[in-house]
């Protein structure tokens, strides 16, 4: 990958590859360090993805980084290599420890991420959640936007799988057309990441937490706290912090469950039926 990497790297800068290693960087792209004499980056690549998957990724992080609210890596620019078609995102390189205050911090900052307003619900264009694309447009309801461009897609898409059918999507459909009574037509629009697991985030120089790998819309802020609490990895400390800038409503708990189907709906489409327990039993839960 090494001659791609250069190749993609003089398009931004004018330097010379003098170290690069592949590092961990989640479980759909390659990921490599790469340091030149004067900068270190973080480079990703994805053979099967179109160059909007990446763009998309940065589009998000600058989105974050216009809010002034919780730091990310800074994006030096999307390339894709003539020859091969390959999409490459150029960052900067992050690193650094966890201080005891980190957990708060990301709490805090989070909450005032979400504090940061949106013109609608929704986004505009093509985003992705995994390598699952949406094409998005913003709306003036948060329930139709959820429903619509949220639900009723990854419902499409394991339709088309063959993952949803007989009474798993008859009581999917069911669960939609009762969503009113759980989902609010107008919240707050947040700024949400979007993705935000225990993978998602990391610690910089001083302890400092910056987000990462966003899928970026504007929406309920429950619902990106929702997720936080689907797969875990994330501290008592992180949550009183956040809940002391922006509290939950008393109605979270109550819809906590349906903001966390819309993700287990995608694991469900991108990682098989080892979901679809989870997927089965919310439904129940609400439709009966």
């Amino acid at each position: 990958m090494k001659p791609i990497i250069q190749k993609g790297l003089k398009q931004i800068q004018e330097e010379q590859i003098q170290e690069i290693h592949a590092v961990t960087g989640g479980d759909i792209n390659e990921a490599y360090y790469v340091r030149t004499k004067h900068q270190e980056y973080f480079v990703k690549l994805n053979k099967e993805m179109d160059v909007s998957f990446f763009e998309f990724e940065a589009e998000g992080l600058s989105a974050i980084r216009q809010t002034g609210a919780i730091n990310v890596p800074a994006v030096y620019g999307v390339q894709k290599d003539k020859e091969t078609q390959i999409p490459m995102l150029f960052m900067e390189w992050i690193e650094g420890k966890k201080e005891n205050n980190t957990d708060e911090i990301l709490g805090e900052r989070l909450a005032a991420l979400h504090l940061s307003e949106g013109p609608g619900f929704g986004w505009e264009g093509k985003s992705y959640i995994g390598k699952l694309m949406h094409d998005n447009h913003l709306h003036n309801s948060w329930l139709t936007y959820y429903r619509d461009a949220r639900l009723l897609e990854q419902i499409k898409i394991g339709q088309s799988q063959k993952s949803i059918s007989g009474e798993r999507n008859k009581q999917l459909m069911k669960l939609l057309e009762k969503l009113d009574t759980w989902i609010p037509n107008n919240p707050k629009s947040s700024t949400l990441h979007g993705d935000l697991w225990g993978g998602n985030w990391m610690t910089g120089q001083g302890g400092v937490p910056y987000l990462i790998d966003p899928s970026i819309l504007y929406g309920d802020h429950e619902f990106e706290m929702a997720f936080t609490e689907l797969f875990g990895g994330f501290s008592q400390r992180f949550y009183d912090a956040y809940h002391s800038v922006f509290p939950l409503s008393p109605e979270y708990e109550t819809r906590k469950e349906l903001y966390q189907l819309y993700y287990l709906l995608a694991h469900l489409n991108m990682f098989g039926e080892s979901y679809g327990g989870s997927v089965d039993r919310i439904v129940r839960k609400y439709v009966g």
